[in-house]
């Protein structure tokens, strides 16, 4: 069976990971979360204390590029590749509303992109990947055979994420949640460097009422359909 790239872009909390990683583990595909390594970079960014709330040292982070290395760990427990930042799993602390709040302003930075483009670009050489992010049919999979672009309302993304983030025992609230998510809409659509925004070639799918289960059949029946095209 021939094999193809498969590129999901959309808005923060769409379910981008979840459909993702069903995708990839009925197909046998590598999966790969875009947004995950930017969340390490910015956690690097953090750790060092080269970014706060009312400044950002870019020039530090940007100087200390080299000195990042992300990679995927399979974890047979959990079904996925964690996240690993210099040889340490980190993927629990990239998903907090705090590295949320920084990730699309260290994402902006265009030697940061430039960086993590080329590492997903090498990761999809061979195809049989699924990758998910904000630019991934756009910038760094321009010919995928198979273009999703995820959205849904901002008040259903934030139920979501707060829903999400309680069950990992966080404390957040959901206001707090909701203005996240609108802000981070903001900036990714409206950075200068590969902004957000859907391919000409894309399939638009809004999933605010779709079940988990309906929203796989309908990718499923997409993939299925790229498939056979190439046969």
């Amino acid at each position: 069976m021939n094999k193809i790239t498969i590129a999901i872009d959309g808005y923060s909390s769409t379910g981008k990971s979840t459909i993702a990683k069903q995708i990839a583990y009925q197909l046998g595909y590598i999966y790969v979360d875009s947004g995950a390594m930017y969340r390490a970079v910015t956690y690097y960014a953090m750790s060092k204390e080269l970014i706060h709330k009312n400044d950002f040292n870019v020039e530090a982070l940007i100087y200390q590029l080299d000195k990042i290395n992300i990679s995927f760990v399979f974890n047979k427990e959990v079904g996925f590749a964690e996240v690993y930042l210099n040889n340490k799993n980190i993927e629990k602390a990239i998903r907090t509303l705090e590295v949320s709040g920084f990730v699309s302003k260290v994402a902006a930075v265009p030697e940061v992109r430039k960086k993590l483009v080329a590492i997903q670009q090498k990761l999809g050489e061979n195809k049989g990947v699924v990758m998910d992010g904000r630019d991934i049919g756009t910038v760094v999979f321009p010919n995928a055979e198979l273009k999703l672009f995820m959205t849904a309302s901002a008040e259903t993304r934030a139920e979501r994420r707060y829903k999400e983030l309680v069950e990992r025992g966080d404390e957040v609230i959901y206001e707090s949640v909701l203005k996240n998510v609108q802000e981070r809409d903001h900036l990714d659509s409206t950075r200068k460097d590969s902004p957000l925004i859907k391919a000409n070639d894309a399939i638009q799918i809004d999933n605010s009422n779709l079940s988990l289960q309906e929203q796989f059949d309908q990718v499923f029946q997409l993939v299925t359909m790229a498939i056979e095209d190439l046969e």
